[in-house]
Parts: structure tokens; sequence; C-alpha cells
């Protein structure tokens, strides 16, 4: 799972190439909840009770609709490394969140943690001011940071579902609400896009973004959460980033800035102080 995160902010940084980020958001989203939808008539996965799928509904908005379209908005003005060491923190973010909701304690070591986490994040924006032009951008940046939030909003509305909800059901529920209000949003985008100019190399990164990262990746989690706990599957995203900074130096030519360093250490670091 999160190998294949890491590796997506780059896939997607380069898709939105040859689309309009909104586009690929409403073509990304969509797709995976057809494959989503596809499995769970398959398999016969069981159905959430009325009240339980309008809530999950409701709750996919945030996270598969309003996410998606900060994250590939963010992203597409921002470096991927930027991104993905911002996204790193959101592990902080949901036990200072899950900590006023009661769903999680915090003490001495996990506050010291959170205050790395937020000043590496701090490093990023930044160095996101600071970038050359055409390198980086706060809003991109700033894009990513919300998004993050949202994230975070969702894992938490989800903790109870994940612990006793079939991952497919799930999955599959919380991709279809955030689906709808997302297409119409990107209906425009996907309107004035030129289908016969998207270069053929892009359609892999489109399958990738989608089935892969959206699919494959979330099954992986739900289940991660459902036998791990909350806690021990979040604590796997440490390696994420460094992950995810590697591929892009390597195939986007983003090499590692000396503020995206110290952002690196003081938010891995501060993630695992807060979940220890």
């Amino acid at each position: 799972m999160t190998t294949i995160w890491a590796v997506n902010f780059s896939i997607t940084k380069y898709a939105t190439t040859a689309f309009e980020p909104r586009a690929f958001a409403g073509l990304r989203v969509a797709l995976a909840a057809v494959v989503l939808v596809g499995l769970t008539l398959a398999t016969r996965a069981p159905i959430p009770p009325r009240r339980v799928l309008l809530k999950l509904l409701a709750i996919g908005v945030i996270g598969h609709g309003v996410y998606q379209v900060l994250f590939i908005e963010g992203l597409s003005r921002t470096r991927a490394g930027n991104a993905a060491l911002i996204v790193a923190a959101s592990p902080a973010l949901i036990a200072l969140f899950g900590r006023y909701s009661r769903i999680e304690r915090i003490r001495g070591r996990a506050i010291a943690g959170l205050a790395l986490s937020f000043l590496g994040v701090a490093a990023i924006v930044f160095g996101s001011a600071t970038a050359a032009v055409g390198e980086s951008s706060m809003t991109g940046t700033l894009l990513i940071c919300i998004c993050v939030l949202c994230w975070t909003g969702f894992t938490l509305a989800l903790q109870p579902y994940a612990m006793t909800m079939n991952p497919l059901t799930l999955a599959t529920t919380t991709i279809v609400g955030g689906v709808i209000p997302l297409l119409l949003f990107s209906a425009p985008a996907l309107a004035r896009t030129r289908w016969d100019a998207i270069p053929l190399q892009v359609w892999p990164a489109i399958f990738y973004s989608s089935v892969m990262a959206m699919v494959v990746a979330y099954l992986f989690w739900y289940r991660g959460v459902r036998v791990l706990g909350p806690t021990r599957t979040a604590v796997y995203a440490n390696v994420q980033p460094i992950i995810a900074l590697l591929v892009a130096w390597f195939t986007l030519g983003e090499v590692p800035t000396m503020l995206q360093g110290i952002g690196a250490v003081t938010i891995v670091s501060g993630v695992f102080f807060t979940r220890m």
C-alpha cells in the first residue's frame, strides 16, 4: 500500500501534463468506482443498511470527492516530493484530532512528535514560497495541506466502520459517494479534453492512478485498519515520503532540496514519536 501510494505522486504529476487536473480527477475516480462496483457485484459483497449506507456516501464525498480535487489541483502546482511530505504528516494530524474526539490518547512524547511534524510541513511551505518560478507553487502546497485535513476527517469518520465492515463494501460505498459530485464538478473539463491527443504512454498512468492507487491500495488500507488497527497501519506511512522523493528524483528529475530534507527528517520523526 505504502509503495503504491508513494509511486502514485510521480505518476499523477506526469499524467496532469496531458490532462486538465479536474478532468484527470474525475476520470481517475470514475474508473476506480467502475472497478469497485464490478468487484462488489461479482463477489456479492454485503450491502450495509440504508442508514449506514447514507452515512458512508456522505463520508465518501469528503474522502473521494473534495479530497481528490484538492489533491490533483495541488499536485499539478507543486513538486511531487512536497505533496508526499505533507501527506506524510497526516498520521500526526489524525492523532491530534483523534485526541479531541476521544478516539486516541496523546501523551508527552506524542505532543513533541506533533510539533516536529508541523515544523516539517512549515519547512515545505516556506520552501514553496521561496522556490524558483515554475519549480513549485505556494498555492499548490496549501491545497495539499487542505486536502490532508479532508483525509484526516475521512479517516476518523471511517474508523468505526473499518473495524467491522467488509473492506470491499466500505471502499465501494465511499467511492460511489465521492464520484457523483466529482463528475459534476469535472464535467466541463472532461468535455474540453481532446481524447485523440492524449499520448499512448499516459494511459498506463491513468490505469495505475485509478485501479492500483484507488482500488488495490485502498483495499490493502482498509484491511490493515481492520487487522492491525489504525495506529499500526499508519506507521507504515513513515517510509512513503522517502520512496516518493526517490521516485520523483529518478522519474521527474526533482532533485531533493535542503528544505525538503529538513522537512522529511522532522515529519517522519514527528510521526514516529506521535505513533509510539
